[in-house]
């Protein structure tokens, strides 16, 4: 059965905990030109064409490597797709207002995110590290982001306010990285189910490395985790 597809999530679906938790378990069974342009020529930057080598698999860190709080698992490839969307408060399929505020769509054809999951069963609070291979740098999502503080997001009939702010520290170790806190509020729905998240997002050539700790209602995101699995994840990547 194909969990991803039976079981539709939408931000501040209160079924999203649950989503997380099933696919945590479900992971553990499966294992596995002649036009002429105007405007001044600039070089491409060496981040966007200098490729990682490896699979985005094999320098995703080991589950053993999350805190001891959040025991993980690594999502197969369609459940990470999926993570991935309601992590940036959008998903698949969704419209959103103003429309420059949409994600950029993945590669078609390319190399799926490897996503990897904690779950701190005290709090149902989640602790997510994607990679992924991506031709957009970091400084071009802090622009986009900077003008969309605040955006309406529609999916399969349900809507929310996302709201994203960009914090003046951030992360190092990647070749360029950002930090933000994002909240997702339901249009329809009680407190409990606002999510807020805090993630760290760096690029070391063309890898993506995202890492978020996600929490319902009154919870406040694991700082201090985020800024493990980044460092964790930015030496992983890096090889060393």
């Amino acid at each position: 059965m194909n969990v991803a597809q039976a079981t539709p999530i939408r931000a501040g679906d209160p079924g999203l905990r649950r989503w997380w938790l099933g696919l945590a378990a479900l992971s553990f069974a499966l294992a596995g030109c002649g036009d002429s342009v105007s405007g001044t020529p600039v070089a491409e930057s060496a981040v966007a064409v200098r490729q990682v080598e490896g699979a985005l698999a094999d320098l995703l860190p080991a589950p053993a490597r999350f805190p001891a709080k959040y025991p993980a698992v690594v999502l197969p490839a369609q459940a990470a797709t999926a993570a991935a969307g309601d992590l940036d408060g959008v998903g698949a399929g969704a419209t959103v207002r103003p429309a420059e505020c949409a994600p950029t769509d993945t590669e078609p054809g390319g190399e799926p995110a490897a996503v990897a999951v904690g779950t701190d069963d005290a709090s149902r609070a989640t602790l997510t590290v994607e990679l992924s291979r991506s031709a957009e740098l970091v400084s071009g999502l802090r622009d986009r982001l900077n003008g969309c503080g605040q955006m309406q997001v529609s999916r399969a009939g349900a809507g929310s306010t996302v709201t994203t702010a960009l914090d003046q520290v951030v992360p190092a170790g990647a070749d360029d990285a950002i930090a933000l806190r994002r909240t997702v509020v339901p249009d329809v729905g009680g407190v409990g189910l606002t999510q807020t998240m805090q993630t760290s997002i760096g690029q070391i050539g063309d890898v993506r490395i995202t890492v978020t700790s996600m929490t319902f209602g009154a919870g406040q995101p694991d700082t201090a985790a985020v800024d493990e699995m980044f460092a964790t994840t930015v030496a992983s990547v890096r090889g060393s």
